[in-house]
């Protein structure tokens, strides 16, 4: 079944700080909020709410860090904190860090970034248990609005066969991650073998079209996809990651 979908930023948010109630901020911004909508976070807002902020100058950098800063120009203690993020590292080169994140992503710099960062030799990390985080943030949101839409918590991603980024999900809330349509029929009534659609990252990267990486606007609000939001929380951003038995590039 098709759909149309719609998808808006939500305008008046404040800069988000340690302790916010972000739920609640959420919902005077966006006014009302219905069950089958989809609210969409960029993972800084969960970030900082967690308290997930370093300041370079308490790090000390350990010499895997050093010897890493050497041979790629960078600050050892950047270099620092996405180690201390990371469960394993994959690859290093041209001065971006491949890591394997304690959540189990697969990324550059275990998504440890200076942009939007509150303040001058400040780094973000990404929020402690990211699906955790959406299902509290989902449950809280009940609580102040009575609806409980699905959320989807997103950190832009590169992309192993192509150029750019895309906002990924990395925590996920009452939303169904992946629609497995094998087993199914194509409208010629092929069996379809290898079609299973990324339906969170999907919603991630199209709520990304709808605000400016400088807007300010962290939030998008998603609608049209209340086929795919589901009463419980479901089986997060986990579902998403490969094993790595099929992981050919971590």
């Amino acid at each position: 079944m098709s759909a149309r979908i719609s998808a808006f930023a939500l305008r008046g948010l404040p800069e988000i700080e340690r302790g916010d109630d972000l739920a609640a901020l959420i919902a005077a911004a966006a006014g009302e909020l219905a069950d089958d909508e989809i609210v969409v976070v960029a993972h800084k807002a969960v970030s900082k709410a967690q308290g997930r902020v370093r300041r370079l100058a308490d790090i000390e950098p350990g010499e895997r860090a050093k010897a890493l800063a050497a041979e790629h120009a960078k600050d050892p203690r950047h270099l620092q904190a996405i180690l201390d993020e990371s469960s394993e590292l994959l690859r290093a080169e041209r001065g971006v860090l491949i890591v394997r994140t304690h959540d189990g992503f697969v990324c550059a710099n275990a998504g440890v970034d200076e942009s939007n960062a509150p303040a001058e030799d400040t780094v973000v990390l990404l929020p402690r248990d990211p699906d955790g985080a959406a299902r509290e943030l989902r449950a809280r949101l009940r609580e102040v609005t009575g609806r409980a839409p699905a959320v989807v918590i997103t950190d832009s991603f590169g992309r192993a066969w192509r150029l750019g980024q895309l906002d990924t999900a990395i925590g996920v809330a009452g939303l169904t991650p992946l629609d497995d349509w094998r087993g199914r029929h194509d409208q010629r009534g092929r069996e379809l073998h290898a079609s299973v659609i990324a339906v969170a990252d999907a919603v991630a990267a199209a709520a990304d079209l709808a605000r400016a990486k400088d807007s300010g606007e962290p939030v998008v609000i998603v609608r049209g996809l209340g086929a795919h939001v589901t009463e419980q929380d479901g089986p997060g951003a986990a579902a998403l990651l490969r094993s790595r038995a099929e992981d050919l590039f971590g």
